[in-house]
């Protein structure tokens, strides 16, 4: 039983007398907050994890108290339309060594998965997306993963798994259950040449802060084509998140970091998300706390108005459109869903003689398409191409 794994919660409002008005989250939420009390997993749609660990944190000592400060903001947030039902399963208890609760996060990943409950991590520090990510591969799921990060957090292949390594131990994995990784929000200054270009070389999307910032609707599809959603809060300005060590003057504003968690709820494909290295020993009155209860209501509010509009059925709710490139040899196909009037593109592949089956179809905008009519090949495309030829 999961239930092992845990420890109830002892949050501040839980001792107070009506402490939360009736229509705040706090009462609609299913929580493990006494023995023999543990949540079941019936109708529910989100399944909130607390994880305590930070001894793979490089410069950040402290988020392992994250979790519990969060949870005292989300709970005071008003529910709303399409409310969906969620559990909290409390907090994760930690190994005995550091392994030991990225195993344990890979088991508790791979239980919710089959019963479509996302779980939704809050930690602790960003190496613990590894341990997320394990969950999957102990049910042999090929998987996209997006990082909204200011570093690519990469090291080298001797170094340990911590928080400025994790993605590399991913990549190195054998078996390799990665298909894609795409870094949005990245900082130049933080990341060096050489990681730039090995992404280019693995043929992962990476997009700078600026081109982000200049049109957030351009994150939409790149989220939608993640199962796995990964956020550092060091990724947002230090005005709006102070709570960090590694907080920079720049980086996403608080409502952009909410636009990000709206798009990934609203994704059909994704499955899990991860929001790490808040530290409360550096917040200002619990301003990074509140950001990220925003965030996660935000999520919340994405699942309840999900189209379920990927284009692989009932073909008549969706605009083909066919456009001819004179470097391509086969015309490219893309498809606009009528009900929210998001954009896909086909990818000229036998998928029924390749083991990445659910990768055919690629989440594009609508700058894709007038991109190709430019006689341009969009550049999300020939990544995607390459890896599936």
């Amino acid at each position: 039983m999961l239930e092992a794994y845990f420890r109830p919660l002892e949050l501040t409002f839980q001792q107070e007398e009506q402490a939360l008005p009736y229509d705040a989250l706090g009462n609609h939420v299913r929580m493990y907050n006494a023995e023999g009390n543990f949540p079941d997993f019936e109708g529910a749609k989100i399944a909130i994890i607390g994880i305590g660990e930070e001894r793979g944190s490089v410069s950040n000592k402290g988020c392992a108290k994250g979790a519990d400060a969060i949870r005292e903001k989300f709970y005071r947030l008003k529910i709303h339309q399409n409310p969906q039902e969620i559990i909290d399963l409390g907090n994760l208890k930690v190994g005995h060594s550091i392994e030991d609760t990225y195993a344990a996060i890979a088991t508790v990943v791979s239980e919710l998965l089959p019963l479509k409950v996302i779980p939704v991590i809050l930690g602790g520090s960003q190496d613990v997306t590894y341990g997320h990510y394990c969950g999957y591969k102990k049910l042999e799921q090929i998987i996209n993963i997006v990082s909204v990060d200011s570093r690519f957090d990469l090291g080298k292949p001797e170094d340990p798994c911590n928080s400025d390594t994790f993605l590399g131990k991913i990549i190195l994995e054998q078996p390799n259950y990665l298909f894609n990784f795409s870094n949005i929000g990245y900082q130049t200054y933080f990341v060096g040449t050489e990681s730039v270009q090995l992404m280019n070389k693995l043929f992962f999307e990476t997009y700078r802060i600026g081109q982000i910032r200049t049109d957030i609707t351009e994150a939409e599809p790149i989220v939608r084509n993640a199962d796995l959603l990964t956020f550092d809060v060091g990724a947002i300005r230090q005005s709006d998140a102070p709570g960090n060590a590694m907080a920079s003057p720049n980086g996403f504003y608080g409502e952009e970091a909410c636009q990000v968690m709206m798009y990934a709820g609203l994704s059909d494909k994704l499955s899990g998300i991860g929001i790490y290295e808040y530290n409360p020993l550096l917040d200002r009155e619990g301003q990074t706390a509140h950001l990220i209860a925003q965030m996660i209501w935000y999520f919340a509010e994405g699942i309840g108005n999900r189209k379920a509009d990927a284009p692989l059925t009932n073909q008549q709710n969706y605009i083909t459109y066919r456009v001819a490139i004179s470097d391509l040899e086969n015309e490219i196909t893309f498809i606009k869903s009528m009900k929210s009037d998001r954009w896909w593109m086909k990818l000229p592949v036998e998928v029924s003689k390749n083991r990445h089956m659910n990768q055919h179809l690629m989440p594009c905008s609508y700058k894709d398409y007038q991109q190709a009519c430019s006689n341009e090949v969009p550049e999300r495309w020939w990544s995607a191409f390459h890896k599936l030829t």
